[in-house]
């Protein structure tokens, strides 16, 4: 079984700044990809920034300007990520997901879901 654990949620001002957190723990032969998501309320989940097994980043649109391409980051052999958010505004108010593409062994791929912690943009 895998488990991702998000941390680093939390209340900050509008023009803040949050770093979010994510760990993958248990049978774990690799990763792939690794990702951010977020969901407001009444709206769909969307991805906010992701990064390949080879450390490739991406950001998203809504979120592009503001979160640059150093925002994500990873430890292959820690099996983290990380996302650095910068100059927050409140409409990125939302539970934020941390996504994995875990190998739990040779062959085989299945993505998995963190728990979600809370982001609150608001003076």
């Amino acid at each position: 079984q895998v488990q991702l654990v998000e941390s680093g949620g939390g209340l900050v001002q509008p023009g803040g700044s949050l770093r979010l957190s994510c760990a993958a723990s248990g049978k774990i032969f690799g990763i792939h990809d690794m990702g951010w998501y977020r969901q407001a309320p009444g709206k769909q989940r969307e991805l906010v920034a992701s990064i390949t097994i080879a450390d490739t980043p991406y950001v998203a649109e809504p979120v592009k300007g503001r979160f640059t391409i150093s925002t994500i980051s990873r430890d292959s052999a820690k099996n983290t990520v990380n996302l650095q958010m910068n100059s927050l505004k409140p409409e990125d108010t939302a539970v934020y997901y941390c996504n994995a593409g875990v190998v739990p062994g040779p062959g085989l791929r299945n993505d998995y879901w963190g728990q979600g912690t809370q982001v609150t943009v608001s003076s």
